[in-house]
């Protein structure tokens, strides 16, 4: 867990420790992660650094830096089946202007999942936004007018190895906390 930055100036030791930005995400090995930024060839946009490419599961905001040890709580009590994902298809959002890579066929196994973690959140007392329904993708870039027009050349396939809960640090770095 991360509880204070002493080393980095640009994270105040007092505000990391006040509120933390946190989310719940699948989080790639560096083989579906290589993968998953090979997706990237050719979407227009800012492209989402490697290092932060994952598909988010319950976003929380910022939350008290009390509230990480429930959250902990909440992260190893969840059953997270073998799951197999073939992420094969790109997609955007017209709103945020996002380009992402997704999945055409769901597998049961990740609602159920996604579903879980949001009645632990509830049930402790955190609200999950969900921003509607679960749409479950990886943001390959920002800034995008739209998605490239041709589904990916191959599917990847990402074998679910964790669920883990994620800080995004003032300095821009994504840090699974454990």
């Amino acid at each position: 867990m991360i509880a204070n930055h002493p080393d980095d100036p640009a994270i105040p030791a007092a505000a990391s420790a006040a509120q933390r930005k946190l989310f719940f995400a699948l989080w790639p090995g560096e083989a579906a992660r290589a993968a998953l930024a090979a997706l990237q060839a050719g979407v227009p946009g800012r492209l989402t650094p490697r290092d932060k490419l994952h598909l988010t599961l319950a976003f929380l905001g910022r939350q008290p830096a009390d509230a990480v040890p429930a959250l902990l709580d909440i992260l190893h009590a969840l059953s997270v089946p073998p799951m197999r994902l073939e992420i094969d298809c790109y997609g955007h959002f017209a709103r945020p202007r996002i380009a992402w890579a997704g999945m055409t066929q769901v597998p049961p196994a990740l609602d159920a999942l996604q579903a879980d973690l949001v009645r632990r959140l509830e049930g402790a007392g955190f609200s999950a936004a969900t921003h509607g329904s679960f749409k479950p993708h990886v943001t390959l870039a920002r800034e995008a007018d739209q998605a490239p027009a041709a589904p990916p050349a191959a599917p990847v396939v990402w074998e679910v190895m964790e669920v883990a809960l994620v800080e995004s640090l003032p300095s821009g770095v994504y840090a699974p906390l454990s």
